[in-house]
């Protein structure tokens, strides 16, 4: 028996060192003996590797890729998972575009762009059909010879120089896809993202200037229960106190005119979230919140509820205890977690900050290098914001209305499905009713 197991293999064995395979004991001889069965040997084929990194699209659900360039015959985007029934028109978009185009005040760029949408497709009587909603807008300002210098050499803390490391190749004219312009595909699809988030939920999100280089609006200045969009678009700096947003654009204008500029932070607000939302470990809320905020052109930081301020403070200063209000509700007396929680959002009002660098163009002289690796001087010609900041406020809005939609779908696929935990859980629906005390908790 111990030499009948020694001498057996498996099929799949290491083959004798004549190349023959060897079987085992199989039962049948004529099996063995038959010249027509060959074991081709297994060749050794080189791997492949193969690399999907795109990195033009976001979300899971509700999907949005964005394309063109800057000085190209257009840009725009594709949304695909949109719900269908949902009434949509170009005008929908067109307000929020309006607020992110060029040349709207002394303070933004002089490029004139209209930025008009168009809806070309997944748009039936009115209604969206669930099919890919492909939006277009032109441009028609274009300048390319402007950028005649940046085709042999790289403006300092621009992409010219790292697109060129990653693809050999690049659009020079505008930067390209690095170009803020790439954002109208955002806010063009965060228009319809925060249509559906008003109209199932009660959603607002707002966000305005709270920074522009070193003015800083005192965060008890702003009412985020009551903060109205008319409040934000009744200045420039789109800043709702009026008072800063006078000594936010002096700011703006003094380097203006020096051909520089300055940085600045958007603060954003959500109001009426539904509770839920966001996908513990790796996709907390508040980390798709980041990485959405940050991947809008010249972010340099986020912060989230309290922040890094809330580094200060001990554990039972920090700490939102929860009380039963009037409605017989859970909530939070103070709200130093953003309104997420374990990467959940709590039914708290959302907050954060997001920190923008100054334009990295400049009309001044810079040393740089050149394409061909010769050191240079470069004045870099072109429109440029002298502070991105104003021009922001709708972007942020846009990034944050599309991660909170994919989240909103995400939340109905996995945990709306079958009947929920009234005695814990509340419907999907509108979130004002349920503040109310419609939905019991």
């Amino acid at each position: 028996m111990a030499s009948s197991l020694s001498t057996k293999h498996f099929l799949g064995a290491p083959s004798s060192s004549d190349g023959s395979a060897r079987l085992g004991s199989l039962k049948s001889p004529a099996i063995l003996s038959s010249p027509s069965l060959q074991l081709p040997a297994r060749k050794s084929q080189p791997k492949r590797l193969e690399i999907n990194a795109a990195g033009s699209t976001y979300g899971t659900y509700f999907r949005v890729t964005t394309f063109g360039e800057s000085h190209g015959g257009g840009v725009g985007c594709i949304i695909d998972g949109c719900p269908p029934r949902l009434p949509l028109s170009e005008s929908d978009m067109q307000v929020d575009l309006d607020r992110r185009r060029p040349g709207q005040s002394r303070i933004t760029t002089p490029r004139k762009e209209t930025d008009t949408c168009k809806i070309a497709s997944g748009i039936a009587d009115g209604l969206t059909t669930g099919s890919p909603i492909k939006v277009e807008v032109p441009n028609t300002d274009q300048r390319g010879n402007d950028y005649n210098e940046m085709s042999i050499a790289y403006r300092p803390s621009h992409a010219d120089a790292t697109y060129d490391f990653k693809y050999g190749v690049r659009s020079v004219q505008g930067g390209g896809r690095s170009s803020a312009r790439e954002t109208i595909g955002r806010v063009a699809a965060g228009a319809v993202a925060k249509k559906i988030l008003k109209q199932y939920a009660g959603t607002e999100i707002l966000a305005y200037v709270s920074q522009a280089h070193k003015v800083v609006l005192p965060e008890d200045l702003v009412d985020h229960e009551t903060l109205t969009l008319d409040q934000i678009e009744s200045n420039i700096a789109r800043c709702p106190n009026p008072e800063y947003a006078e000594k936010m654009i002096a700011a703006i204008d003094a380097v203006r005119v020096r051909g520089d500029s300055v940085g600045g932070v958007v603060t954003c607000i959500v109001r009426n979230v539904p509770r839920g939302l966001g996908s513990p470990v790796f996709d907390k809320l508040e980390a798709e919140l980041a990485k959405a905020a940050m991947s809008l052109p010249a972010t340099k930081g986020f912060e989230f509820g309290s922040g890094f301020a809330g580094t200060f403070m001990t554990g039972s200063e920090h700490n939102d205890e929860f009380y039963m209000n009037e409605h017989g509700k859970i909530r939070t007396k103070t709200n130093r977690s953003g309104g997420i929680q374990g990467g959940i959002s709590n039914g708290e009002i959302i907050n954060m900050r997001i920190a923008f660098k100054p334009t990295s163009t400049i009309s001044r002289k810079q040393n740089t290098v050149s394409r061909d690796r010769h050191e240079m001087e470069l004045i870099a010609r072109g429109r440029h914001d002298p502070c991105v900041v104003p021009r922001a406020v709708p972007m942020v809005e846009a990034m944050v209305a599309l991660v909170l939609v994919d989240q909103l779908m995400a939340q109905y696929a996995q945990c709306m499905l079958f009947p929920i935990n009234p005695e814990l859980q509340e419907p999907l629906g509108n979130a004002l009713e349920s503040a109310a005390g419609t939905y019991p908790l």
